[in-house]
C-alpha cells in the first residue's frame, strides 16, 4: 500500500512477520479446532480477525447479544495491522476478518496471490482531513505539509479526497494506487509527509493538516463528525469495510449468520448510537 518499490520491499516484510504473528493467532483459537480453515461446522466457533475500533467492537456487540440467539459461537481477535488478518484467513488460522475495503482487498490479493473474497459491506469510516493548526483547508499556506497514510489505497483516496476538495489534481488515470508521485497540479506547492496509518493522528501537531482513517481517527479520540475539516461523501463510496473469507468458505452456514446479524437492524443501532455519524451503515 505504499510507493511501489517501498510497497514491494515492506509488503514482503510484513508478509514474513504476519505469518509468524498468524501462528500467534491459531494457537490463541485452537482449543477446539474453531480456527480450521472450512471446518463448516455449525457447533464449532466462527473466529474472525479485526481491527480494534470499530470492527472489533460490532462483532464484540454481536457477540454478546445476537449470536447466540442465532446459534452462532464467535471469537473476535484484534489486530492492529491491515496484513496479518488477510494471511491468517488465507492460511486458515482464522475463519474470516473484518477490517478492510474492497479497493485494499483487490490490492492485497493481487500483491500476494491470496484468494480471499468478500462476504458482506458493514460500515463506512469517512477519511477525514484534520488540522491543530487551521480550520479549514482554505487557510493551508504555500508550501504546508499534510501527512498521508502510505499504504496503497488509502494513499490514493487520501489524495482524491484532497483533489476533490480543490487543493491539488491527479494525473489522468490515476487509479487506486496513486502517490504524490500521480499528482499533476499543485498549486499551494503542498509536501506530503507519508506515515503508517496508525501514526497519521499523532502527527498533527507537527505536520499543517493530516489525512487520517476512521477507525484511527476514532481511537485517538477525535470525532469525524464533528473534528474533521473535510470528509468523504457516503454515496457511492467504494471504501465500505468487509467481511472477507478465503475463497469457498462464502458459504459456511456460520460466515453466513454473522453476516445476517452484521446487517440486523440491532447492528445499525449500534453503529449510529455508539458512532454518532464517525462510522456509518453500508446496508
Amino acid at each position: 500500500m505504499r510507493n511501489h518499490t517501498r510497497r514491494t520491499t515492506r509488503t514482503a516484510t510484513a508478509v514474513a512477520l504476519a505469518g509468524a504473528l498468524g501462528l500467534g493467532l491459531a494457537a490463541c483459537g485452537s482449543d477446539d479446532d474453531s480456527a480450521k480453515s472450512g471446518s463448516g461446522d455449525s457447533d464449532k466457533a466462527l473466529v474472525v480477525a479485526a481491527s480494534p475500533t470499530p470492527h472489533a467492537d460490532i462483532l464484540k456487540y454481536v457477540q454478546d447479544h445476537l449470536a447466540a440467539k442465532e446459534g452462532l459461537t464467535l471469537k473476535v481477535k484484534e489486530v492492529t495491522d491491515y496484513v496479518t488478518p488477510n494471511t491468517a484467513t488465507q492460511d486458515g488460522s482464522v475463519d474470516a476478518n473484518f477490517f478492510q475495503h474492497k479497493p485494499y482487498l483487490d490490492d492485497f490479493n493481487k500483491k500476494n496471490g491470496t484468494g480471499l473474497v468478500p462476504v458482506t459491506a458493514v460500515h463506512l469510516e469517512p477519511l477525514g482531513a484534520y488540522s491543530h493548526k487551521v480550520k479549514s483547508l482554505d487557510e493551508l499556506k504555500k508550501g504546508a505539509t499534510v501527512a498521508l497514510p502510505n499504504d496503497a489505497t488509502n494513499e490514493a483516496r487520501a489524495l482524491k479526497l484532497l483533489e476533490s476538495n480543490g487543493l491539488l489534481t491527479l494525473k489522468s488515470g490515476a487509479g487506486d494506487d496513486a502517490t504524490p508521485s500521480d499528482i499533476a497540479k499543485n498549486p499551494k506547492h503542498l509536501s506530503f509527509k507519508e506515515l503508517e496509518a496508525a501514526q497519521v493522528p499523532r502527527s498533527l501537531d507537527d505536520v499543517d493538516a493530516a489525512v487520517i482513517n476512521g477507525n484511527y481517527a476514532v481511537e485517538t479520540g477525535l470525532k469525524p463528525a464533528k473534528d474533521a475539516l473535510v470528509l468523504e461523501k457516503a454515496k457511492d463510496n467504494p471504501y465500505a469495510n468487509l467481511l472477507v473469507v478465503k475463497d469457498g468458505k462464502e458459504n459456511d452456514p456460520r460466515v453466513k449468520k454473522l453476516a445476517k446479524l452484521l446487517h440486523s437492524p440491532e447492528v445499525r443501532k449500534f453503529i449510529e448510537d455508539t458512532y454518532k455519524g464517525s462510522v456509518i451503515p453500508a446496508f
